[in-house]
Formats: C-alpha cells, sequence, structure tokens
C-alpha cells in the first residue's frame, strides 16, 4: 500500500491505526512525505517503528504535489498488487484481505478493483443496493471510467507500471485518478467488488478549486471510451490549465473540522 502525506498530523494517526488492525498480514506499506512541515513525518516514523507484520517504509518526495510523491511511492514498491490510500481515510479491517480475494477471483486480466465511499451503514441494505448499482452501471456497463477517489484505488503492479503509473509529464491536473483509470483500462479488466468499501474525509468545505464542472462531469460520463482520449488530453487537460488546476492546488486547505471514523 502507497500513502502520500502532506501536512496530515490531524488525520494520518486515525488512517495508520486502521491499517494497523488489517487481518491480511505480513503486507508491505510505503509512506510517503511531501515536504511536511508539521509533526506527520514524525508520527508516521515512530508508528512504523512499533509495528509487527506491516513492514513500512518512510521515504520523503520534497517536489511538491501529490502525483509526485505517488509516483515517488510506487516505485518502491516490490509486491504483486498495490492499493493507493489517502492518509485521512478509515481502512476497515479486512479492506486489503477483501481486495486480495477479488483480484485472485477474477481473471487473470484483471488489473485494478476500486472500493465504494460509504456514507452509512456499510452493513445495511441502502448501502448494499447502492454499491452494487454503481459496480452494474459504472463498472458493467462502461469502460475505463470509476466511482472511486484516488484513496480506494488498487492495481495489479505491473500493469499499473506498463500505463505509467501516475505521470506529471503527461497529467499535472487535479483528478489524476481518473485520468489514470483510463489508462488503466488499456491493461485489462477492472473486477467487481461490491462489499469492499471505506470511510472517506468529507473535510473539504469547498470543492471549488479542485474538482471539474458539472458540464465537464456529464461530458466524461457520456464520452465512449475509444473518444477518452480527445476528454482527456484535448479537452479536459487545457481547460484544467486555464484554470490553474494542477494537483499542487491540493495543498491550499479549506478544511472542516472533522476527521472520518
Amino acid at each position: 500500500m502507497v500513502i502520500a502525506f502532506y501536512n496530515e498530523a490531524d488525520f494520518l494517526g486515525a488512517t495508520l491505526a486502521s491499517l494497523a488492525a488489517q487481518t491480511l498480514r505480513p503486507f508491505r506499506l510505503v509512506l510517503v512525505d511531501n515536504g511536511s512541515t508539521d509533526a506527520s513525518g514524525a508520527i508516521a516514523r515512530d508508528w512504523a517503528a512499533t509495528q509487527k507484520g506491516v513492514f513500512t517504509q518512510v521515504i520523503d518526495e520534497p517536489e511538491p504535489g501529490q502525483v509526485h510523491a505517488l509516483a515517488a511511492g510506487i516505485a518502491a514498491v516490490r509486491t504483486e498488487f498495490i492499493a493507493i490510500g489517502d492518509a485521512d481515510t478509515i481502512y476497515p479491517p479486512d479492506y486489503l484481505a477483501k481486495a486480495d480475494a477479488a483480484f485472485r477471483a477474477g481473471p487473470p486480466d484483471t488489473v485494478a478493483v476500486f472500493a465504494h465511499d460509504s456514507a452509512g451503514d456499510p452493513q445495511g441494505w441502502q448501502e448494499r443496493l447502492a454499491r452494487q448499482a454503481r459496480d452494474l452501471l459504472l463498472l458493467g456497463l462502461t469502460r475505463g471510467q470509476t466511482y472511486a477517489g484516488g484513496y480506494a484505488h488498487l492495481y495489479r503492479t505491473a500493469a499499473l507500471r506498463a500505463a505509467g503509473g501516475y505521470a506529471p509529464g503527461q497529467w499535472p491536473y487535479v483528478l489524476k485518478d481518473h485520468e489514470l483509470v483510463h489508462r488503466m483500462a488499456k491493461q485489462g479488466r477492472f473486477g467487481r467488488s461490491p462489499e469492499l468499501w471505506v470511510l472517506a474525509s468529507d473535510r473539504r468545505s469547498d470543492r471549488g478549486g479542485v474538482r471539474w464542472t458539472l458540464a465537464e462531469r456529464l461530458l466524461y460520463h457520456a464520452t465512449p471510451y475509444v473518444a477518452k482520449d480527445w476528454f482527456f488530453y484535448r479537452f479536459l487537460g487545457p481547460r484544467l490549465a486555464a484554470r490553474g488546476m494542477k494537483d499542487t492546488v491540493l495543498r491550499q486547505r479549506a478544511w472542516s473540522p472533522t476527521s472520518p471514523g
């Protein structure tokens, strides 16, 4: 698993605690400090020193931007599968075990599995039905799209590297996770796992500067896969560049005071 962080001292501890509780053991965790100026780095290193069964590597990536930090973290991975996480997300104890099972249950060309956001009781019938509907709509009926944020992406490592991984030179903008999913679809198929979920943070009170417009999002869903290169590299990329929406805008904080869990 790879988690990049920048000034996450208020949230990182809870995320790491959720990873310490994982039932799949052993596993490897790469934590990438993207130039934090708070106690995040110390929290990561102190936690890593106490773990058994979680082989943790803490590395530094001074180039600002999550896209650079994730690229550095992925380069350090030596496992067959890789989970991308966020420093403010809670992962249930069976998260990695269910993800591993989803990959192994699928055909050999399964290159990605995605987890769902949980907004209420993850075991309730409403959420179960919503997860199944999302899987059917965005994985069963379309190609190269996902409902999941980058904190809930899981990949086959060889395929991720073949696709180019997070690529600052190709896509230095926000929405990098969707662009990466588009490239991953060229490597193979996506698995479906409606019982795989996370508790994602909703602390950003103003998302206007870090996301696409409604019209852009609707066009994303309406554009057929064969035209997705055009959508990202001829249409969306130039629009994001004109609005100054490079990946580094994610470092500008407009947080609400609440944390997940």
